[in-house]
């Protein structure tokens, strides 16, 4: 998920796009507490650039803001191949070459096939630097734009990129314009940022549609937590939330809030291909998932259930004031996708510090054996009782520890303090139907979908899914998909 995959250390194995999105928004966490409490403008652009650079594998990026009477754009901060800031692109008129339109149209741009574009001044220095990927951001606070994030990679950028790279022009947008509120003060009034910048005076400004109650004292919370909380506050404007409250609490802050979601209208009732109502609710039902992941990384919770009135949808999201981490390293390669993405949560919920492969004192959690015969210090995940774990491996775990268990495990690690090795339950067996079930389910078919496949019924399906739960002692389906998955059910 980085924007170029040449020139920036890989893992040795092929992390599922959750995963990756998880160590990505690490690094992005890595920026945004590099920008705590700076109030340089050009300070700030240039650590969000070399992030670009150093974090993402990108060939330069660049960051541009608005000038005070909004008609010229002003390089602040260049990193990568380019580190000037005074050459021709050092001002730009605001609708001018690419960067002046992203700033005036207020619509982010990607393209991965730059040389091919026509408004690319010069086409030749693109194809002789190998410059495939270019994107755009307005930097934009509220309904104002103060500046453009581009960045430029040697290979296509994937998509995944592209939600990080929002993630990180939020924070860049944040750190900016307190800078240049703080810095336009006249001299001797300069406020102070807690008091401008509060979360709730954000989702004041983001939540058009509905009046904000506060409740509690508002507390400084960590970038990433406020990032969250913003993203979901914009996701509610767009489905015109109904009520919003936001609470401070003894340990975490909540916002809850009540939608109104379309009706769905199904292609049957319509005899059309598809509707806007239904498109409405992929999008509300993708929003909610991504954030509901990284709320989980962060050690918080999205929860969403009906509400009173048919189609209203109420939303919960907590998050702690602060994650406690211990500051012992992790790196997490794991061969099947779901055991990779349910232990990196597990250890952000633990509090350690995800991290790749090659940074020093780093344990290698894992359950592939080329991994392992890599790597100094290994916790190896027992996913199948019957075989046995590579010699190179410090200490074993199973699928049955917890987040507590866990930072134990690795604090002992890193101290060099013997680890106790987990007894693992007997494997439980499933039938062929349960198998096929199982496997439908993780695909995310609902029962109907997966009673006509299999040619059953609904109630079939029901009996089958609540004998696997019982089987792997899971707790609702989800958790029964991860735990088949370490099985070897699918």
């Amino acid at each position: 998920m980085r924007a170029a995959s040449a020139g920036v250390d890989s893992p040795s194995v092929d992390l599922p796009s959750q995963a990756r999105l998880l160590l990505d928004l690490q690094r992005v966490n890595k920026i945004a507490q590099r920008l705590s409490g700076c109030l340089e403008i050009e300070t700030i652009a240039r650590i969000v650039t070399d992030g670009l650079v150093h974090q993402f594998g990108c060939a330069f990026a660049r960051i541009w803001v608005v000038e005070p009477e909004a008609t010229m754009l002003r390089l602040v901060a260049s990193s990568g191949l380019y580190t000037h800031t005074n050459g021709s692109f050092a001002r730009v008129p605001m609708g001018a070459y690419k960067v002046g339109k992203i700033a005036q149209n207020r619509v982010p741009f990607l393209s991965n096939r730059l040389a091919e574009e026509t408004w690319v001044k010069d086409r030749d220095w693109a194809i002789a630097n190998n410059i495939q990927g270019f994107a755009g951001y307005p930097l934009m606070t509220g309904d104002r734009v103060i500046g453009v994030l581009a960045t430029f990679s040697h290979s296509p950028m994937a998509a995944e990129f592209l939600e990080v790279l929002q993630v990180l022009c939020m924070t860049a947008t944040i750190a900016l314009d307190a800078a240049l509120q703080v810095n336009t003060q006249p001299t001797g009034r300069k406020t102070s940022l807690t008091t401008r910048l509060t979360l709730s005076d954000q989702l004041a400004d983001l939540l058009t549609t509905t009046t904000m109650a506060l409740v509690g004292t508002e507390m400084p919370l960590p970038d990433s937590v406020s990032y969250l909380f913003l993203r979901l506050g914009e996701l509610l404007d767009e489905f015109h939330c109904d009520y919003a409250r936001l609470v401070y609490g003894a340990t975490d802050v909540g916002l809850e809030a009540i939608v109104a979601l379309p009706a769905q209208i199904s292609v049957a009732q319509t005899g059309q291909v598809a509707s806007q109502p239904q498109a409405m609710l992929t999008r509300w039902r993708s929003r909610c998932q991504q954030l509901r992941f990284v709320a989980t990384c962060l050690g918080g919770s999205l929860q969403t259930q009906p509400g009173p009135q048919q189609q209203m949808v109420q939303v919960i999201l907590k998050a702690p004031y602060s994650s406690s981490k211990s500051g012992d390293s992790v790196s997490i390669q794991c061969r099947a996708a779901l055991v990779q993405t349910a232990l990196t949560c597990l250890a952000y919920r633990a509090g350690l510090t995800v991290c790749d492969a090659s940074e020093p004192e780093t344990v290698v959690i894992t359950d592939s054996e080329t991994v392992a015969r890599a790597a100094d210090r290994v916790l190896w995940v027992r996913v199948n009782a019957s075989s046995p774990p590579p010699a190179q491996v410090t200490a074993t775990v199973d699928w049955t520890i917890d987040a507590d268990q866990l930072r134990q495990v690795v604090h002992n690690l890193h101290t060099g303090q013997p680890v106790e090795t987990a007894a693992t339950p007997d494997s439980p067996r499933p039938s062929e139907r349960e198998r096929e079930i199982m496997a439908l389910l993780a695909q995310g078919l609902r029962d109907r979908d997966i009673a006509n496949q299999l040619y059953i019924s609904e109630s079939t399906v029901k009996f089958h899914i609540n004998n696997s739960l019982a089987k792997l002692q899971a707790k609702n389906r989800y958790q029964a998909v991860y735990q088949a998955a370490v099985h070897g059910w699918i």
